[in-house]
């Protein structure tokens, strides 16, 4: 399938009083890609999030959604659907009844709206005549997707979606959201939380203080160049502190819990920890768990941001 820029920002500033939001941010998104927006808490992740829906307009800069540029009205660009800080919902009413009057207000009949097929999509048939004030968080979210989905949108964006999802929710919607962009629609999220990101999106936008501070690949924040803590499980402790050693690769005592005294927690760099694996390998000793402490993302996110911060 052929792609396209879905979405093009150039030099987008905003600001609310002496606050500024965002600071000459520029955004691509592709067809079919799930882009994500990392950054600590006034970033600027809602408010770039806003002008993509239309809520908000930029002060100055140049924003492009599915070719058209977007002017100086309050509205969503046609084909862009989605919610920021949760969707709002009708408490009174049940799921389907919010969908129906979500359909009449656009001007839909709701027997043709696809209500049924959105609320499948989401995973709440079960509950789609249940009303609304009775829903966990995780399940108004899955409403508000439903919701966003009705329009059957070309780019779709989302404000922590798996927010208060458990598990299986949570697996549900990355479903969803991973056949939406198969499909060619370009989805772009928010998120608190790495794992989220890192399962679905191929590309991620890292605010600081209303600036970029990355923009591209998650391959490209491969820690190449800085030692992480890594879980190390294995069938000889012993042996593997051993190996270890012999490579310049330190224990980190104290940061496994004591009861599990088959787990090890090393400090490496990539090529000292694949060194590492192979001759744990030929020395017999049994591979169980490799993983990081904190993940690659998390780790470029702490560093990007904190080294932003201090230089405020």
């Amino acid at each position: 399938m052929d792609t396209f820029s879905t979405i093009r920002a150039r030099g987008m500033t905003k600001s609310f009083g002496d606050v500024i939001a965002l600071d000459g941010v520029d955004l691509d998104v592709t067809q079919g890609q799930i882009h994500g927006l990392v950054g600590p808490n006034g970033a600027g992740k809602t408010t770039l999030l806003g002008l993509l829906l239309g809520l908000a307009v930029a002060d100055s800069g140049e924003l492009d959604v599915l070719g058209t540029r977007v002017g100086r009205a309050l509205a969503a660009p046609d084909g862009v659907a989605g919610f920021v800080d949760g969707p709002g919902l009708y408490p009174s009413l049940t799921a389907r009844q919010n969908l129906a009057a979500l359909a009449a207000l656009r001007g839909h009949d709701r027997r043709t709206a696809g209500i049924d097929e959105v609320l499948d999509q989401v995973g709440l048939t079960d509950v789609a005549d249940d009303r609304a004030r009775g829903f966990s968080l995780g399940m108004r979210q899955r409403l508000g997707l439903a919701a966003a989905l009705l329009t059957r949108p070309r780019v779709l964006v989302l404000d922590e979606p798996s927010n208060g999802l458990d598990p299986a929710g949570t697996k549900h919607v990355h479903g969803v959201l991973t056949r939406l962009a198969a499909d060619g629609t370009s989805v772009v999220l928010s998120s608190h939380r790495m794992d989220d990101l890192e399962a679905l999106c191929s590309e991620v936008t890292i605010l600081s203080t209303g600036r970029v501070v990355f923009s591209g690949p998650l391959t490209e924040l491969a820690p190449g160049s800085r030692e992480l803590d890594y879980r190390l499980r294995t069938s000889d402790p012993q042996t593997t502190r051993r190996l270890a050693a012999a490579r310049g690769i330190r224990v980190v005592d104290g940061a496994a819990p004591r009861h599990d005294a088959d787990l090890l927690v090393v400090r490496a760099l990539v090529p000292a920890l694949d060194e590492l694996v192979v001759s744990l390998v030929q020395s017999g000793v049994a591979l169980r768990e490799l993983a990081p402490v904190v993940s690659p993302l998390e780790a470029a996110f702490l560093a990007l941001t904190e080294h932003k911060e201090a230089g405020r």
